[in-house]
């Protein structure tokens, strides 16, 4: 086990979890502090969300990101930053008449889900690999093949890595057309995203064979949510990959004690650590994805 584990925080997310803990950031400035706080605690990757300063839920504005990514490349650490790009895959319907869209719909096509990453240039972004039901009701996540394969040209076209989001073995059958097809250069990066209604079980059984089914070459995260979160970094270690803590996919050190993403971030350390591994350096983890740095002028100040 004496290698290298790149570790991600995820700092904030896009769900409806800000009333549920006082540490979860809301600002560009909050998120930004979190994900700094996070790059001291030892995370090598900051996976970052931005969300709307009046109703705290998840945003695409891009002047957002702008801020969060400005204010994370002035500080004093050098985390590698990779900014979600599936905000725009939400679709309510209407039970009874599935031809109508309900609140909470936020659909659009997949170049418009990317202007940020066009903008500012992350040396990571993610895309979701497939539609899910998500959870109880009727809201899904909408993400097409036709949707993916334009998705993922521009981000190639873009010299950006794309992180494979895949919640469940379908989206890992998919994923791997993108790698055949040569949409995805090499190393082809996978994150196994385990326990999310209605998608993979957070079941080590299956977490061993989604590894199985990844083509050669590639590299893995595995996360899960709630209170996995920790123990699912030593199933993710063991099986050969990285590791992701975060207040996006768990808001709890153990059972009621509260968690910030520094506090999961360096619990993770220590996880990772006991098992024999040692974390990657954000310079390390750039090598060990083959990362392409970009560095666009940003300007602007303090919203």
């Amino acid at each position: 086990m004496n290698r290298k584990v790149i570790l991600t925080c995820a700092v904030t997310g896009a769900g409806d979890t800000t009333g549920k803990s006082e540490h979860v950031p809301v600002s560009p400035e909050e998120i930004a502090n979190d994900a700094i706080a996070a790059a001291r605690a030892g995370a090598s990757v900051v996976h970052i969300h931005v969300r709307d300063l009046e109703t705290k839920q998840g945003s695409r504005e891009v002047s957002y990101y702008r801020e969060v990514v400005r204010r994370i490349r002035a500080s004093d650490v050098d985390p590698v930053i990779n900014l979600t790009a599936g905000m725009g895959g939400d679709l309510v319907i209407d039970p009874q008449d599935p031809l109508t869209t309900m609140p909470g719909t936020d659909l659009i096509n997949a170049l418009d889900r990317l202007p940020h990453v066009e903008e500012l240039l992350p040396e990571i972004c993610t895309i979701d690999c497939g539609s899910l039901n998500f959870g109880e009701g009727s809201n899904l996540y909408v993400s097409t093949p036709d949707m993916l394969r334009e998705g993922s040209k521009r981000i190639q076209t873009l010299g950006v890595r794309p992180e494979m989001e895949i919640f469940d073995t379908g989206n890992l059958w998919f994923a791997n057309v993108l790698v055949e097809e040569g949409l995805i250069d090499a190393p082809p990066l996978y994150q196994l995203c385990m326990g999310i209604p209605y998608g993979a079980p957070a079941d080590p059984g299956l977490l061993a064979a989604m590894v199985n089914m990844l083509p050669k070459g590639a590299q893995f995260t595995s996360f899960a949510i709630g209170a996995n979160q920790l123990p699912w970094v030593a199933h993710s270690v063991l099986a050969g990959g990285h590791a992701r803590v975060g207040l996006e996919d768990n808001l709890y050190m153990s059972k009621g004690v509260k968690a910030t993403n520094a506090d999961l971030t360096a619990r993770a350390v220590e996880i990772i650590t006991s098992l024999g591994s040692s974390v990657a350096t954000p310079d390390e983890a750039r090598e060990i994805l083959d990362l392409r740095v970009q560095t666009p002028t940003i300007t602007g100040g303090d919203l």
